[in-house]
């Protein structure tokens, strides 16, 4: 299977995508599903991978299949978020000066690092965790807190965001699998997932704006 149409259909549509991967692949799912997230949470040039959405799909086919076991899939998802974590962290110690002078680089946009830091600065370390839920700002956090926030302190908030992150969405999958209009309206489940991931930027974004009127 080429690597960028498989991308492609998973970005469009990760639970066929998936299945049809598992139908053919078995086994090998478990690792290409924990490559993806560990590439969308550890490369910040990489901020477009599906996350939500894939751990809800994975989780449902768990359910549904039962050809992948949700007592390795988690532990496995929490492993490689954490992983990616510290990359981008380590990428943020030793890069920074670089990829900050830079417009764009691959599908990371200058833009994401400002709506980020703000992110960042407005809820402190508090943000490495509720960044987790954000689409786009849980990739590029970790590469801001690498400038200011010491690694003891980083990865207790990494290892608690990681965690609730994988099992909420994981398990959230894996119970609604076996309910039929889940299965036959995942499309709107990936939709609703998205809107809801995405509501904390787009208030920020909106109070932001606010704000700059009434100065």
């Amino acid at each position: 299977m080429d690597i960028i149409n498989f991308l492609f259909h998973l970005l469009k549509d990760p639970l066929a995508t998936l299945q049809d991967f598992l139908t053919h692949y078995q086994t090998l799912t478990y690792f290409v599903v924990a490559l993806i997230i560990f590439v969308e949470t550890g490369l910040i040039v990489m901020p477009i991978l599906p996350g939500d959405s894939l751990l809800f799909a994975v989780g449902l086919l768990a359910s549904s299949t039962g050809q992948l076991d949700v007592q390795i899939l988690i532990p496995l998802l929490i492993v490689a978020a954490l992983l990616g974590d510290n990359v981008n962290y380590y990428v943020g110690k030793h890069l920074s000066r670089f990829i900050r002078k830079r417009e764009r680089i691959l599908f990371f946009k200058h833009e994401y690092l400002t709506e980020t830091e703000n992110f960042y600065h407005k809820h402190g370390g508090k943000a490495v965790i509720a960044a987790r839920f954000v689409p786009i700002i849980r990739t590029v956090v970790p590469f801001v807190a690498a400038g200011s926030m010491k690694y003891s302190k980083y990865i207790l908030f990494c290892i608690l965001g990681a965690s609730l992150w994988v099992t909420s969405l994981t398990l959230a999958g894996y119970f609604l699998g076996s309910n039929e209009w889940v299965k036959h309206n995942f499309e709107k489940i990936v939709l609703g997932i998205v809107f809801v991931s995405f509501m904390p930027m787009i208030l920020h974004v909106v109070q932001n704006k606010f704000q700059k009127k009434q100065v």
